[in-house]
């Protein structure tokens, strides 16, 4: 079984010039072992402090772990245009941390600093790792300029939560630099590939995602804990790959839907039933059909046109010493909308690629490869990616880790990281599997 990525950014093809960023955080002091872990990879260090900054750490030991002088101020050495002259010497710019006030100056456009002047005149890729108070960070005109930032293309890496200031804890905490340096290096390792062939130009792609809910009555409904992030992370990968993309998205939270190229089609669904159609009716000229969304097994029979209330429940009791009532819910089986697409395929001439995904967790009749494998060999699709979920796996803004099986639950890959490096595992598996097949009907 082979490889395909590591939990790490997949690694350049030589040393890049990178220009870190630093601003006014306490977070600042985990600023040097950024700029050690960018030079052990390699990586030529050119550091840029605000003033603000060098409150916090002072330029010395900047200095000392980048091997260059720190740069501060515009009028340092005004005939050098440093900011110009910096900008067009860095094939990556990483602020980090980036303080509210950087984000806000960012976001306005303004050049007030040597640090915002030289993000201002960069073209290469600027990415922030945003450090701050969780009051900061959720205050609306912060989100507002991080949206902002994202819109204009800029890369600004969600902060983690955890200890900050004082006895304060919450969402707002710089990531570990280990993190800040794979996903600032993914980012240059995106925007390079982007220049790279389209290896999925011409093709159609329709990516399913999210979680189906099925109403009960007005208000309640049955579903499942899905974000559809490994979904939208591969219709993502596809269109920077050229693809034409179509997402069937299944309440999906407006936020992760951020992340998808505006070029990309996205139809909402809520429904078991609806993600069926939908997927049927953009899939008649797809030439990959994966299905990532967690699709409900069940849905129940009678939805109720008006809320249910407690005291009219149809209920049986359900313990003699409490005098507890139980609701019972009749269900029906929905579709199995992946078996279904690889039974009857929508394209007519069944040149269709179907990728499927199985959430599995391990019992007493097998562990999670063992069942995935039973899906495999059940389903019948191309490919099957099989994943361990649980409270704190698999779904949502966590790392992620697949092993790929064919139809007949033989394991041919695997791929482990955050969801976009896993994603980009998957959509490369995809493709190479497309153009071995055009290969032998040539």
């Amino acid at each position: 079984m082979a490889s395909v990525i590591s939990e790490r950014a997949a690694a350049l093809d030589g040393p890049r010039r990178v220009v870190v960023g630093v601003s006014g955080s306490i977070a600042a002091y985990k600023a040097p072992t950024i700029i050690r872990l960018l030079r052990q990879a390699g990586h030529e260090v050119k550091v840029v402090a605000t003033q603000a900054a060098l409150r916090f750490i002072g330029a010395p030991a900047l200095a000392a772990v980048s091997g260059s002088a720190v740069s501060t101020g515009v009028f340092d050495d005004p005939a050098a245009v440093e900011h110009v002259a910096t900008a067009e010497w860095a094939d990556l710019v990483l602020v980090a941390p980036a303080s509210a006030d950087l984000l806000a100056r960012v976001a306005a456009g303004r050049a007030d600093d040597l640090l915002t002047a030289t993000i201002l005149t960069a073209t290469a890729p600027v990415v922030l790792a945003p450090a701050m108070h969780t009051q900061m960070w959720l205050n609306p005109a912060t989100v507002e300029n991080v949206a902002t930032l994202r819109r204009r293309g800029l890369k600004v890496i969600d902060p983690d939560s955890g200890r900050l200031t004082g006895s304060d804890s919450g969402l707002g905490r710089l990531p570990e630099p280990e993190r800040v340096v794979a996903q600032a290096l993914a980012v240059l390792t995106q925007e390079e590939a982007a220049g790279a062939a389209q290896v999925l130009s011409g093709r159609h792609v329709v990516v399913s995602a999210g979680g189906t809910r099925e109403p009960i009555d007005p208000v309640r409904y049955l579903g499942n804990r899905s974000s559809g992030r490994q979904g939208v992370a591969m219709a993502a990968e596809a269109a920077r790959l050229g693809a034409r993309v179509t997402l069937v998205a299944a309440n999906i939270e407006a936020e992760v839907l951020r992340d998808l190229p505006a070029q990309a089609e996205v139809v909402q669904v809520s429904t078991a039933l609806e993600l069926r159609e939908a997927v049927r009716q953009a899939g008649q000229d797809a030439d990959v059909i994966v299905m990532a969304a967690a699709v409900a097994d069940y849905r129940p029979a009678q939805v109720r046109s008006s809320k249910i209330k407690k005291h009219t429940l149809d209920g049986q009791p359900a313990g003699s010493l409490t005098g507890e009532r139980g609701m019972r819910i009749e269900l029906v089986e929905n579709p199995d909308v992946l078996a279904e697409l690889v039974a009857d395929p929508p394209r007519q001439d069944g040149r269709t690629l179907v990728v499927g995904f199985a959430a599995e967790t391990g019992d007493g009749e097998g562990d999670v490869l063992a069942h995935g494998a039973a899906k495999a060999r059940r389903k019948g699709a191309d490919l099957l990616a099989v994943n361990a979920v649980g409270e704190h796996t698999g779904f949502g803004d966590v790392p992620n880790r697949v092993v790929v099986l064919d139809r007949v639950g033989e394991p041919v890959a695997e791929a482990s990281g955050s969801k976009a490096e896993v994603a980009r595992a998957l959509v490369g598996l995809v493709a190479e599997r497309l153009d071995a097949r055009d290969g032998q009907t040539r």
